[in-house]
């Protein structure tokens, strides 16, 4: 039996620098859909993905709107945390009586529309043996320099630069042993690969578009639109 794929997707953060009248997975992109309803529709579309947790702020009043609240792949939602680590956990916690240890879980963006479900499959294909996991990332082409302040320090080695992107793809087991030692250590991440980095686990890194932007400022959402579009 091939092991399980479960998606966790934290959505409960509330984007400031949109500046924005609601959080930035909520807003509407020009196909109709909101930013997180496109990510839910292209990922739980996918027949490798068994089952979904959607991490939402506690005061939130948006998801029950959405279309895909109800998703038959939609186990529940999970009360989001502080920062997006917790958020994951509080998803973990609710997939634990489903998932076994050597399952995976897929880790996504509620703000990362333009995934495409043929570079999840190649995720899923290349780690299917790993027993840690990986992630999609794009090598870093500009060159990069490392500063103080605004002043040049020195310049970085771009070969050995990549750029994080989502699902970030984990064995449940390792995934809730490597943010458990976040916790206890009180340890600060931006994501599940440095997670593993302070256990000294291995995560393997694997190419994708530069067109799974994560929305951060208005004209990523546009530019998000133009990729959707490019994509039908």
């Amino acid at each position: 039996m091939t092991d399980q794929c479960f998606l966790i997707v934290p959505a409960s953060g509330i984007g400031v620098r949109m500046n924005a009248e609601k959080p930035k997975q909520y807003l509407k992109l020009e196909n109709g859909l909101s930013v997180l309803d496109q990510v839910l529709e292209t990922l739980l579309g996918m027949t490798q993905i068994k089952a979904c947790v959607v991490a939402i702020a506690q005061n939130d009043t948006e998801f029950k709107k959405s279309t895909f609240a109800n998703h038959t792949k939609l186990l529940a939602t999970a009360i989001g945390g502080e920062q997006r680590f917790h958020s994951v956990i509080s998803a973990l916690n609710v997939l634990r009586p489903f998932a076994q240890d050597e399952d995976w879980v897929l880790v996504h963006d509620a703000a990362r529309p333009c995934i495409k479900a043929n570079e999840v499959i190649k995720l899923i294909e290349q780690l299917k043996d790993n027993p840690v996991g990986g992630l999609l990332a794009t090598q870093v082409v500009d060159t990069i320099k490392q500063s103080r302040g605004n002043i040049v320090e020195g310049t970085l080695d771009r070969s050995k630069l990549w750029q994080a992107q989502t699902p970030q793809m984990y064995r449940f087991g390792v995934l809730s042993k490597a943010l458990e030692n976040v916790i206890k250590n009180n340890l600060m991440i931006t994501d599940e690969a440095s997670s593993m980095e302070h256990l000294g686990l291995k995560s393997v890194l694997i190419s994708a578009s530069k067109s799974n932007l994560k929305i951060t400022t208005p004209e990523d959402l546009e530019l998000a639109n133009f990729y959707l579009k490019s994509h039908d």
